[in-house]
């Protein structure tokens, strides 16, 4: 009879098309908790400082692990680019990944639950907000209407409703908030407890803070604008590098037409790091930021780059060009944006550049 037949095991979403990619300092023992989630698919692991120290993943996962001499030895001089002693070592991860779509996580992040109790699948929330459309040009009332039980509100124009391609989907935590170090040091205990069942586009012109921690994106379409920048070991600055990241790529998705979802998933985020180290680490961000934020609010990238690659490369040119008078470091991180995207080309050379369709739609292979 059909139903004593077993249960056909469905693939997980995306198995062979995604990659997740972790930085760490330390054993990964935290797997184990994702193992339901994260053992059907392939691991990058990004060694954080010193290299000669063994990183210990648990047995069953299928991964690669780069230190830093695997770093050195990949990309020569243009290691320079790719930051020590800091979490945004990650993006190393994405320059070699040869998946269309990537997530990323920290290594004190942990599967969180729903209201109801039930474990929350973060890597499957994210594979659907990448997968359904985006709508930065006009703000749904009712948030994504692509989700099932939503749609588009009275006054909604049919002509937009088509949407535009996810580039970006950015995750939120429970517990641990993901506070500055001043907010650190007024609030010490506070948690996150507020569990908001939605997923919204940020709308287009609009700047948000994006984290690391928990965040997937479609490689393909935005992974060169993805650098966490220089910071950490030897740089005047810690703890910007998924703020950078976020403002280069929102610009550029607004550029080129595409959004960007924050909301669901969240995960647990388990432990707070000591104020004190993040107030030296972010205390000339927290001064360079009141400018860093009108830069990127008033960007207006020429109709000539219908690239990410030239996006990137206009930027570069106007963060040495606005900011260069603020600090040295800017003029530092401009050249390293250009390097940045000569690793990206000479790794990924397969990858042609397309033009993008003023729709927003990704152009056709």
């Amino acid at each position: 009879m059909a139903g004593d037949r077993p249960a056909i095991p469905l693939s997980p979403p995306l198995k062979d098309e995604l990659d997740i990619v972790i930085p760490t300092i330390r054993n990964l023992d935290f797997l184990e908790m994702w193992r339901p989630f994260f053992q059907p698919y392939h691991l990058i692991i990004v060694q954080d400082g010193d290299p000669s120290k063994t990183i210990s993943v648990p047995d069953g996962f299928d991964y690669e692990l780069y230190n830093r001499n695997d770093i050195n030895r990949i990309l020569g001089p243009k290691a320079s680019c790719i930051s020590f002693k800091d979490s945004a070592c990650r993006c190393f991860g994405f320059l070699v990944s040869k998946k269309k779509y990537v997530y990323t996580i920290d290594d004190d992040c942990f599967v969180a639950k729903d209201p109801e109790g039930k474990e929350i699948n973060a890597l499957a929330q994210h594979i659907k907000n990448l997968l359904t459309p985006a709508t930065p040009g006009f703000f749904n009332t009712l948030y994504d209407p692509y989700r099932e039980g939503a749609d588009f509100v009275r006054g909604y124009p049919f002509s937009m409703r088509n949407g535009v391609s996810t580039a970006i989907s950015h995750g939120l935590w429970l517990n641990i908030p993901d506070y500055d170090a001043p907010t650190q040091l007024v609030k010490p205990l506070e948690r996150n407890t507020r569990y908001v069942d939605a997923v919204l586009t940020i709308p287009k012109g609009t700047l948000y803070p994006m984290c690391g921690m928990n965040l997937g994106f479609d490689r393909e379409l935005i992974g060169p604008a993805m650098y966490f920048g220089l910071m950490g070991d030897g740089q005047p600055i810690g703890r910007y590098d998924d703020m950078w990241a976020g403002w280069c790529s929102k610009v550029i998705c607004d550029h080129l037409g595409w959004g960007v979802k924050t909301g669901l998933p969240y995960i647990w985020h388990s432990k707070a790091s000591n104020p004190f180290v993040n107030l030296k680490k972010e205390y000339k961000g927290i001064f360079w930021q009141e400018d860093i934020i009108p830069f990127f609010q008033n960007v207006v990238l020429p109709k000539e780059c219908t690239t990410v690659q030239k996006c990137y490369i206009e930027l570069s040119k106007l963060v040495k060009e606005k900011l260069g008078h603020i600090d040295p470091y800017f003029q530092k991180l401009s050249e390293s944006m250009v390097t940045w995207i000569e690793a990206w080309d000479e790794l990924n050379p397969s990858e042609q550049a397309k033009p993008v369709p003023e729709n927003g739609k990704p152009a056709k292979a």
